[in-house]
């Protein structure tokens, strides 16, 4: 009986929209309560990326080959999603020492929307495919298109433009099957299931992607040499704790002290 059927839990409708069973109570729960349930949807979130490690680790290797052939890499999402692009573009050239053209996010809704809601741009796949023009995306980029649900237009629009300019195209989404998954050469799929708050993907979701995109760009950097063992060893000193971190590994301390190989660390 349709009327028995929770709201959000329909099928066809994108896990990450579901109504989550386990916090049908949540708005009635006391802070405490509260705190607790969602850090016990937050346990499952590690776990749904550990699941997906080889098909990352293929992912790091792409972005290796096309920032070694001269290529970039292009972060396109909408909503949270563009955000957390957003967010790992900028903190890549003070982390790494690298011009800030090797790594560039793109967002649906422009600038504006990084500090403002502009929900409904990500409904519009021609303005996702003209960003890749206008960023002038070749064969030698690789594109990550990042959309919770897998089914955000714009981002939709931006891969098809980017597979047809010939780069390869990353897909990073919570549905499997989703529009987005079908659509990338690497489909990444941490199966983060339902949010505490229905269809508020900057939950679970949002977590799992700012894993995926810690892991891509600085394990990519890594291979191309801007770490040293786990050091920054490109650290751009632009305050004095990051100056009184590059003496000391210019001085060799931490080199000497803390620089020992792990002995399960192998190549990927």
């Amino acid at each position: 009986d349709a009327r028995r059927v929770a709201p959000g839990s329909r099928r066809g409708l994108p896990v990450t929209e579901r109504s989550n069973p386990a916090t049908a109570a949540f708005s009635r729960l006391p802070p405490l309560e509260m705190v607790k349930l969602m850090h016990a949807e937050d346990l499952a979130v590690a776990p749904a990326v550990g699941r997906i490690l080889p098909r990352i680790a293929r992912a790091v290797r792409a972005a290796e080959r096309a920032l070694r052939r001269g290529g970039r890499l292009i972060y396109v999402g909408a909503g949270t999603s563009g955000r957390l692009g957003v967010l790992d573009a900028s903190e890549v050239p003070p982390t790494f020492g690298v011009p800030a053209r090797l790594v560039r996010a793109v967002m649906a809704g422009g600038r504006h929307a990084v500090t403002d809601s502009v929900e409904s741009a990500e409904d519009r796949p021609d303005r996702g495919a003209a960003a890749m023009r206008i960023s002038g995306v070749r064969a030698r980029d690789l594109v990550v298109g990042l959309s919770a649900s897998g089914g955000a237009r714009y981002v939709l629009g931006a891969m098809a433009e980017a597979k047809r300019r010939g780069a390869v195209t990353v897909g990073v989404t919570c549905v499997p099957r989703s529009p987005l998954a079908r659509a990338a050469r690497i489909a990444l799929i941490p199966e983060t299931g339902p949010e505490a708050v229905a269809g508020s993907t900057r939950l679970k979701a949002g977590t799992a992607q700012k894993m995926i995109l810690n892991m891509l760009s600085t394990c990519a950097f890594a291979r191309l040499g801007r770490v040293r063992g786990n050091l920054m060893i490109h650290v751009r000193p632009a305050n004095a704790k990051l100056r009184a971190r590059a003496a000391r590994i210019r001085e060799g301390r931490i080199l000497r002290t803390e620089l020992r190989p792990h002995p399960g660390v192998t190549g990927l």
